[in-house]
Parts: structure tokens; sequence; C-alpha cells
């Protein structure tokens, strides 16, 4: 895995210069949280890594993923575990670029290797956005999920990172789109912030 991310520190600034690959940062740790499980196991059972955008949390921004275990591969992206008001920023973008946003995640081969976003979703369009909205299906998700599942045999493939980074680059267009409101926040400065002298 420490490879497999150092090539792709090398590779993602191709299709993704806003995502970062470093096996410091990048390689979730392999020790499981065993504090509120009666599995003991102080093990996982699996590698991963996770490809965040610069500036922006790790786990509530878009990014991509990696896992690999004993029973499959998988090769994922998307938002996993946005904030409310990150969650609010992105459905507002949808909301006002919905063609741009259907243009990505509808398009031909979009659906065939990924077959579309998926993620929680809720009952209802949340409020503040008009029920019969065009984007109403994405408004109503609380992650924003893409990827594909393969055999493990895939891991030791002569195939697989040409593979894997032709997965991304399929994704990234999707990963930006959604980073885009969460960046454009994060510039913000705060007007009440105290002035450096």
């Amino acid at each position: 895995m420490v490879a497999i991310v150092e090539r792709l520190a090398e590779d993602l600034p191709h299709f993704a210069p806003d995502l970062v690959a470093s096996p410091r940062t990048s390689i979730y740790r392999p020790y499981r949280d065993t504090r509120f499980t009666e599995d003991k196991r102080p093990l996982k059972a699996f590698v991963s890594a996770i490809f965040p955008c610069r500036g922006l949390p790790k786990h509530g921004a878009a990014g991509l993923y990696l896992e690999v275990s004993p029973k499959h591969t998988l090769v994922a992206g998307g938002i996993y575990a946005a904030e409310p008001a990150d969650l609010l920023r992105v459905r507002q973008h949808i909301a006002r670029n919905h063609r741009r946003f259907r243009a990505l995640v509808e398009s031909p081969a979009f659906r065939r290797t990924f077959g579309g976003v998926e993620g929680d979703r809720l009952t209802r369009v949340p409020r503040g956005f008009p029920a019969d909205h065009p984007a109403a299906d994405y408004l109503k998700l609380r992650q924003f999920l893409m990827g594909c599942e393969f055999p493990a045999a895939l891991a030791t493939s002569p195939r697989f990172y040409r593979t894997l980074v032709r997965l991304f680059e399929q994704m990234a267009p999707v990963v930006n789109f959604l980073n885009e409101p969460l960046l454009a926040a994060a510039a913000i400065v705060d007007p009440l912030a105290p002035r450096a002298r």
C-alpha cells in the first residue's frame, strides 16, 4: 500500500491536483477500535487508504478511497460524512448547478462503470429546497458515494494499478465538483477575526 500511495503521489496531480497522496496521512492504521464491540481482534482484516482534498477535513469532504481485503478490492470516492453546514453547501451547489452535476454522474460512461451516485438518503427533499426541484433525488442524499468492488485477486493482478488510476480519473471530476463549495467556504476570511498587526 505504501508503494501504491507513493506512485499515486506522482500520478494524482495530472488529473486530481487538489487531492493528497502521502503514506503518512493516506494509509489508515491497521488497529481496530475495540472499545465498543465484543469483537476484540486487535487488527483489521483489510488495508485501506484515503486521498482527501488538500485544505479540507479528511472525512468531511470528497476524496478517493482504496480498500484491499481477502474478500474484495474496493475502489471508491465521494463524501462519506460531511458536517451539516458542509452538506448544506454541497446541496446548494448541486441545486444551482444541477445540469452540470447530472452531466457528470448520469453520463453513459459513468453509469456503466459506477451505476450512479449512492449513499444514505432522506425520505423527503430537505427543508429550504422545492420538493419538485430537478435535482430532488440528489438533494435527498446525505452521502455522495461511487465506486466499484472487484474480487480480491485484482490487487495482485498486473492490471491493478492501471485499473485503479482509470477509475480514479473517472471519479475525479465528481469529487472536484463536490469540493467546489467547500473550498470556496474555506477560502472566505472571517471578517470578525482579529487582524494581524
